[in-house]
Order: C-alpha cells, then structure tokens, then sequence
C-alpha cells in the first residue's frame, strides 16, 4: 500500500509512520520560507499541528517531519491554493534542482 503525497508547490509531503529518530521540535509552523518571494508554506493554526527537524539544527527545508494533531490542518501559501492535510505524521521535503555541479533546493 503505497502512502499519500500531497504537492503544494515546491513543498512535498509523504504521509509515514511516527519517526523513530530522535525529533526536535521547532518553535514555529512554517514549512518553506521563499528567499525570492518572502511567502511561506505554513500551518497558520498553531494548535492543528507540531514542525519537526532531525537533529538541534535542521538544515531549512530537509529533515523535518510536521505531526498534525488536530483532526486536519491546513497548509497555506500566497500563491497556491491551501490543502488540508488529515492527522497523522509527514515527511517534508523541499524540492531541489540540479544544475552542473550541484542540487540546490529551488528558491521560492
């Protein structure tokens, strides 16, 4: 059984089960801050939903694991349209890019 994905423009999460390696949480909801544009993909309810980094110091935009605690949550960004996300645990990514000689996390 494969697990739900839900794109919201260059953010993907991955429903998973609870993580097992150690989690720190972060003191705020937002998934991906855009360098270009300052809009953010966000959890605005602070109380629907818990960001997680692997690690004291997660690298932004890798490692990290949001654990909606409500029943839902909604995942907002200036430009795309919001999705709700069901309770549960998620794996975050933020998509990258190759060009010759490196992948880079794409700027949003």
């Amino acid at each position: 059984m494969s697990l739900p994905l839900y794109r919201h423009g260059d953010v993907l999460l991955q429903a998973v089960a609870a993580p097992t390696t150690p989690l720190h949480r972060q003191p705020h909801l937002t998934l991906a801050h855009g360098e270009v544009t300052g809009h953010s993909h966000q959890i605005r309810d602070l109380q629907a939903a818990a960001l997680y980094g692997v690690g004291p110091t997660p690298a932004p935009g890798r490692d990290q694991f949001l654990h909606v605690t409500a029943p839902q949550a909604t995942l907002t960004h200036e430009e795309h349209a919001p999705i709700r996300l069901p309770a549960g645990w998620y794996r975050v990514w933020q998509q990258r890019e190759y060009t010759p000689g490196s992948v880079r996390v794409v700027l949003d």
